[in-house]
């Protein structure tokens, strides 16, 4: 016998609901028990109709349980006519199942339809407790609460709200009061036209109203029929009557015991609230009022953080004729979105500008108010006319007083919210007019100079202890000279130790970004955010991130160009070695091999850098002054010179020896004689200079460079 016939003989039809595309395809008894003409695939509205409105939700809601948990999903279903009489009771059993490559939301449904010969109490106008109420109920309310928990703003919570199928009832409006000192407010609505809501916006606590009752109270009120809340309210029944509804819930919003509003419910059809009802609208208005609480939470930290961060946001004003200057400041993402981090431009007496970037420890708010305060004696410090060595003293013990303070306000505890913090710093003084930078530096990471063609070389500057560690520390002052074209790029470690990577590794994953010839400042400041943290970074300018490991600072300053540049500009370095620092001969070898880095033949790197550490040494062992190294590459790549320059204050000239061949001295003039295409010693009017240069060929050189180890030299 086949499963149709039998199917047939107890009166049980077949439908199949795909609601990917939202049809339903149902077999002869299918059709016949739901009212419909005959068997075939329906749109889903259509076969909507055929049930009692009330009833469709309630089918929405156990079948979403059902898919969810992967259950059988049963319940009982009022069948109408077109005039929407009752014409039979019908119970329905279905198994979700989800076909490969689609999502739970796109689930087929296939199921038995079977007519219910018992009766069941109610009405096609009273609520009926149809099929497992306690299933549809528990899937409602799983369902609700967990959109509700997902709404993030006030507007998001009344949308959810709105948008809630109950079990076997639903309401077509709703609003939220809030409580403002004595007087009840309308927080928002759903369901009603602009301006209908104009005669609940805003009454006294003691109104006779429904809403303000509940707010007064904590007690809810339901209004099954017009002629109950005509009774009870006849004030503002006239009002309520022009919506057109049968039935009414107002009930307490109440968190931590203590009521913030009203919640109103209307519903076009009549609802008898049962107890069952009732218990489910208790919840909803539970869940509400937390969510409620939670969005007026974030908004008003949000609003904080906004008004924080506005306050403290670094800014750079308009940039002085002759420099273009562009920056970036990200704050650590979640909680407020402040740091402590930053950077100022300051304008300065004599007509200078004060370029000043910094780090507090920590990311918290305390950071960001220490942030502040050292921020505003920077500022003052600086318009005060002081040397950068002396503004940096001078905030070094600021700040120590400021950490001291606290320490003892607090107890002297050792963990980081009480702990004494320090701060890193770079401050530098800006010439616009010849380019030049007196930068002094508090523990903070050595800035980077960018070249015309796209080099860029960390440039090593003398620096002291972090501020606030010590009250008497020194900052010495180093002064580096951009040339026309070229930036200079300070920033602060949250850039360069971002995503596990440390000081060294850092600079590399950023050198390619740097390296691009005619950036601006604006996209190259774009670009490097966006190579740690992606495009949606915040900055300035920018959104928000979610969350990311540190703040960052990131200020770019270029010396603008007075004419066009040749394809292949120069490209320049230079450090000062005193007498007392002779580790600084090391800090220029750095800076020479950085400068030709992309030079054609490895050896002649070698050679230039032997023959600097040859130059720079002579002048401090047989001088009693300082030197100076100036290096410079000109031409096109591949044909390019290199010209470098060691000058000191002595008028003594050098003289070629010829050393033997365990002899430590004199190969100095013999290794250039040798390594150089061109050299020579020139006099000036106070002291003299020594150079040489080198012509870059793409064949390699023949005369490799003496093995002698450069620390020897």
């Amino acid at each position: 016998m086949r499963t149709e016939d039998i199917l047939a003989a107890i009166e049980t039809g077949l439908w199949r609901w795909d609601t990917a595309d939202g049809t339903v395809t149902i077999d002869a008894q299918a059709a016949r028990l739901l009212g419909l003409p005959e068997a075939g695939t329906y749109r889903e509205a259509a076969v909507r109709a055929c049930y009692h409105q009330a009833d469709w939700n309630e089918v929405r809601s156990v079948v979403g349980l059902a898919v969810a948990e992967n259950t059988l999903a049963e319940s009982r279903l009022r069948i109408v006519d077109e005039q929407g009489t009752v014409v039979r009771v019908v119970r329905t059993r279905s198994r979700p199942h989800v076909p490969e490559g689609k999502t739970v939301e796109q689930a087929v449904l296939l199921g038995t339809l079977q007519e219910v010969a018992e009766p069941i109490p109610g009405t096609a106008v009273q609520t009926p407790v149809t099929g497992d109420w306690r299933r549809s109920r528990e899937a409602f309310l799983l369902d609700a609460g967990r959109a509700l928990a997902e709404a993030r703003s006030t507007e998001e919570v009344l949308r959810v709200a709105g948008s809630l199928s109950m079990p076997g009832f639903s309401p077509d409006g709703l609003a939220v009061f809030g409580i403002d000192g004595d007087r009840l407010t309308l927080v928002g609505h759903h369901g009603h036209t602009v301006g209908e809501e104009e005669p609940f916006v805003d009454m006294p606590l003691q109104t006779e109203y429904p809403a303000a009752e509940v707010a007064r109270t904590g007690q809810a009120i339901y209004l099954p029929t017009p002629d109950e809340y005509a009774h009870r309210f006849p004030m503002f029944w006239p009002l309520a009557r022009t919506f057109g509804r049968s039935s009414w819930a107002f009930l307490p919003l109440i968190v931590s015991g203590r009521t913030m509003g009203a919640w109103m419910a209307g519903f076009s059809e009549p609802v008898g609230f049962s107890p069952d009802e009732r218990a489910v609208l208790t919840t909803v208005a539970r869940m509400l009022a937390q969510a409620l609480a939670r969005a007026g939470a974030a908004e008003t930290e949000r609003e904080l953080s906004l008004g924080l961060q506005r306050a403290m946001m670094p800014s750079l004003g308009k940039s002085p004729p002759g420099i273009t200057v562009a920056a970036r400041y990200i704050p650590t993402g979640g909680g407020l979105q402040v740091g402590g981090d930053w950077y100022d431009m300051i304008p300065l007496p004599n007509g200078r500008v004060a370029l000043i970037i910094g780090d507090v420890q920590g990311h918290d708010v305390r950071a960001a108010g220490l942030m502040g305060q050292l921020r505003i004696a920077l500022r003052a410090y600086a318009s005060e006319g002081h040397r950068p060595d002396a503004v940096l003293a001078r905030a070094s013990r600021f700040l120590a007083g400021l950490t001291d303070g606290y320490e003892h306000t607090n107890g002297g505890d050792d963990d980081e919210a009480t702990a004494p913090r320090f701060a890193t710093c770079l401050y530098a003084e800006v010439d616009p007019a010849d380019g030049s930078l007196d930068i002094a530096r508090a523990g903070h990471p050595d800035p980077v100079v960018i070249s015309n063609d796209g080099t860029a070389v960390i440039r090593q500057t003398a620096g002291g202890m972090p501020l606030g560690i010590e009250t008497d520390a020194d900052y010495p002052t180093t002064q580096v000279v951009l040339e026309p074209g070229e930036t200079i790029m300070l920033c602060t470690d949250g850039l360069i130790e971002t995503g596990g990577h440390d000081l060294a590794t850092g600079w590399e994953r950023l050198r390619p970004v740097m390296e691009t010839p005619g950036a601006d400042p604006e996209s190259l400041a774009e670009a490097l955010v966006e190579t740690v943290h992606g495009p949606t970074s915040h900055y300035t300018t920018g959104p928000l991130a979610e969350r990311h490991e540190d703040d960052i600072a990131l200020v770019l300053l270029r010396r603008d160009t007075p004419m066009t540049l040749s394809k292949a500009p120069p490209r320049r370095t230079a450090v000062a070695i005193a007498q007392a620092e002779p580790e600084r001969i090391s800090v220029a070898r750095q800076l020479l091999r950085e400068l030709l880095h992309d030079w054609a033949d490895p050896e002649q790197v070698d050679s230039a850098v032997l023959m600097l550490s040859e130059m720079a040494t002579n002048v401090l062992v047989h001088t009693d002054g300082n030197a100076l190294m100036v290096a410079e590459v000109t031409g096109e790549h591949g044909e390019r010179r290199l010209r470098l320059e060691v000058s000191d204050s002595s008028d003594e000239l050098p003289h070629k020896r010829r050393p033997g061949e365990m002899a430590s001295s004199g190969r100095g003039l013999v290794l250039m004689e040798m390594l150089a295409d061109n050299w020579g010693v020139d006099p000036r009017g106070e002291g003299k200079s020594i150079w040489f240069e080198l012509y870059e060929s793409a064949e390699p050189a023949e005369l490799a460079a003496p093995s002698i180890p450069f620390e020897q030299i």
